[in-house]
């Protein structure tokens, strides 16, 4: 079976949020090491590149690289930034971490900022994550009264502050320049690059910034060592993913896979198929964002590369099944109203096109649409895609030029002429 429990190996224990609990199940005993044996940091962005650990948040890249990109010699202080704002549709298995296993999250962070010299960490969390901030709190807590973080840690004369940061709920703000924006106090636009944040982060200064699942397998790489690490995946993409699979399964919920894996076993082989006997339609792959996949075309491996070659993204690994019940048009419009209440009005191009792909897939859904609507969403999609100045507006024209080209049929069995 592709299944296997690596990053989400304690979420079975209810106490694996409490420090004790999780230090006799191995939590910090990485962190410890790195600190006891003085580790060279180089060491680690190197043991990190070499185990092809990618970004866990939908962009896929190399986090070692990313890590290396930050000036070592830099005067400014360097910070650290979580992305902990999981708010695409579908998307659930960051908080699934968050609020199961905040230790292991956070020897991570540990890891981290040692590896790249920080000493003031930020997890960006967003607003309705009320369990999630009380969970990671106490952790930070517990692990600054057991001296695993803070000032000298272990004796070694690192320091190291990690601070929740709660957002208010603007997806925007999961894209990278946007989240750093909110966390200065500035309104939650993104920003143009470059420069990019490894050199103008956070407060002007070198920033790191990565998803909680990325966080959450460095200190794996330590435990296994890179080669290892690596072979649980494929050559580009090592390790694990977690994925969150919800909509038409018999067993929604957040599953690890290795990297690799096909969509066609986690729908069912792992996720128990479709219920009901119901024959399945669509999966939407990688979170709203994702085009959608028609029901010939799930036996595609679970890897970045391999899913842009079949027309759509892996993205966050949200996972959403679509059986033969479901309208495709109603679908469709639900995605559009989402981006276009979360279009940051910054730029024009996702501003009013977002809006409008909304406003016409509302209409054409009211019976009120015409064949016309359909190039009309599809010319509004163009002007968007990959023409502002973050990904919101691709994300809505992703999925608008995916439904009207797969399932045009449903849109125009809706139209009177």
């Amino acid at each position: 079976m592709p299944q296997i429990s690596l990053v989400s190996k304690n979420f079975q224990y209810p106490d694996q949020v409490e420090l004790q609990a999780a230090l006799s199940r191995g939590a910090w005993e990485q962190w410890k090491r790195v600190l006891a044996e003085k580790i060279p940091p180089a060491a680690i962005i190197e043991e990190v590149k070499a185990a092809k650990l990618r970004g866990q948040g939908g962009a896929g890249f190399p986090t070692g690289v990313k890590w290396g990109f930050v000036p070592k010699d830099s005067p400014k202080p360097k910070y650290l930034c979580v992305n902990a704002d999981e708010g695409e549709p579908g998307t659930f298995k960051d908080r699934a971490i968050l609020e199961n296993d905040p230790h292991l999250m956070l020897e991570g962070v540990a890891i981290t900022c040692y590896a790249v010299g920080i000493h003031t960490a930020f997890v960006y969390m967003r607003g309705e994550f009320y369990q999630p901030q009380r969970v990671m709190e106490k952790a930070i807590r517990e692990a600054t009264e057991a001296g695993l973080l803070g000032k000298n840690i272990q004796g070694s004369g690192f320091d190291l502050d990690v601070i929740v940061h709660m957002g208010a709920g603007a997806y925007i703000c999961g894209e990278e320049t946007a989240l750093l924006n909110s966390l200065e106090g500035w309104k939650g636009w993104p920003r143009l690059k470059p420069p990019f944040p490894a050199v103008v982060g956070a407060f002007g200064c070198p920033t790191v910034i990565n998803n909680v699942e990325t966080m959450a397998g460095v200190p794996h790489i330590m435990r296994l060592g890179a080669a290892e690490f690596q072979k649980l995946g494929t050559e580009k993409d090592g390790g694990t993913k977690l994925f969150a699979i919800s909509g038409h399964v018999a067993k929604p919920g957040v599953y690890e896979m290795t990297m690799g894996s096909s969509l066609k076993e986690l729908i069912y082989d792992v996720a128990g198929g479709l219920p009901g006997g119901r024959r399945l339609k669509a999966v939407i792959p990688g979170g709203s964002s994702a085009p959608v996949l028609k029901a010939d075309e799930i036996d595609v491996p679970l890897e970045f590369e391999a899913m842009a070659a079949a027309g759509t993204m892996l993205g966050s690994g949200a996972v959403i099944v679509l059986d033969e019940t479901v309208s495709i048009p109603e679908v469709f419009m639900v995605t559009a109203r989402f981006y276009a209440h979360e279009s940051c009005g910054q730029c024009t191009q996702c501003r009013e096109g977002c809006t409008w792909i909304y406003k016409i897939s509302k209409k054409i859904l009211a019976g009120h649409g015409q064949p016309s609507d359909l190039d009309l969403m599809l010319d509004l999609a163009d002007n968007m895609n990959g023409k502002t100045v973050c990904p919101l507006g691709a994300a809505m024209a992703l999925p608008t030029i995916g439904f009207l080209k797969k399932f045009p049929h449903e849109f125009l069995a809706l139209m009177k002429s």
